[in-house]
């Protein structure tokens, strides 16, 4: 589904991504685990063009998307649920999913799409009509997570979903993950919890100042000695 080829992108003088290629296969959860400044979140704002490709090539569906405008790309069924949520505060729970909508003519389907995203996340109905900057922080990633789904992407790619998240809250956000892909839905993860991306994840990549240093099946790097000392705190 999506394809990244020797991609090179640069933050003024910093050389942020060295050449990376990876894949990311329909119907998979692919993950990509790294330390804070590896290039994992370069990676998601570069493959939106948030950030610009100094060189390489990024594929969609065949088709290569490398510098289109992001309204573009979105419109092509890439999502991305940002690092830190990034809600709109200001505005209620049910103005927020409209807004993830932004795009859409349907209003039945988006109706629709509405009472989908309230059953996956029944508190946020109850919340319906609170104001989102009132929210705890497990619900506004909720709603940040209900707000993606409602452009009814292809690709969802979620940057550090559970982070600042109580333990029970980022055990919670994982099962939705599951959920979501049980659906049928493509997901590329950036997490910081690494032992819970790699349970389940059909298969990793582990990011290294801006180079892919290992990749294979979640379990295999999750049993990899070197991902173990690094990532799991595991000696």
């Amino acid at each position: 589904m999506l394809k990244i080829e020797d991609l090179q992108v640069f933050y003024g003088g910093i050389h942020a991504l060295k050449g990376i290629s990876l894949e990311v296969p329909e119907n998979k959860i692919i993950t990509l685990i790294g330390a804070n400044g590896a290039g994992k979140s370069t990676t998601l704002r570069a493959i939106c063009n948030q950030v610009p490709a100094a060189s390489g090539k990024v594929y969609f569906q065949g088709e290569d998307i490398t510098g289109k405008p992001t309204a573009d790309i979105i419109k092509k069924g890439i999502t991305l649920v940002p690092e830190g949520r990034r809600i709109f505060a200001n505005l209620t729970v049910m103005e927020n999913l409209q807004m993830g909508a932004y795009a859409r003519k349907d209003k039945q389907g988006i109706h629709k799409d509405i009472q989908k995203v309230f059953e996956l996340f029944p508190r946020l109905k109850e919340r319906e009509w609170q104001v989102a900057g009132t929210l705890s922080g497990g619900e506004q990633q909720m709603l940040a997570i209900g707000r993606a789904l409602m452009s009814r992407p292809r690709l969802l790619m979620m940057d550090e979903p559970s982070l600042g998240l109580a333990p029970l809250l980022v055990r919670e956000v994982f099962r939705i993950i599951r959920d979501i892909h049980s659906d049928g839905m493509t997901i590329l993860l950036i997490e910081q919890n690494a032992t819970a991306a790699l349970r389940i994840a059909d298969y990793g990549y582990v990011l290294e100042t801006g180079k892919i240093t290992l990749q294979g099946p979640g379990w295999e790097l999750a049993e990899n000695e070197q991902v173990k000392k690094a990532y799991l705190g595991k000696a």
